[in-house]
């Protein structure tokens, strides 16, 4: 339990996590973006 208590209040950590939310949900536009794109295109 002292390891999973240091990966959370780690600083480096939670920014890493953080960033990756962050370019997943970029992603997760992008994909729902070009389909609508492409399903709006007939």
């Amino acid at each position: 339990m002292d390891n999973l208590q240091a990966l959370l209040t780690d600083p480096v950590v939670l920014i890493s996590a953080g960033g990756l939310i962050t370019v997943i949900a970029i992603c997760a536009f992008y994909v729902y973006f070009f389909m609508r794109k492409i399903n709006n295109n007939e």
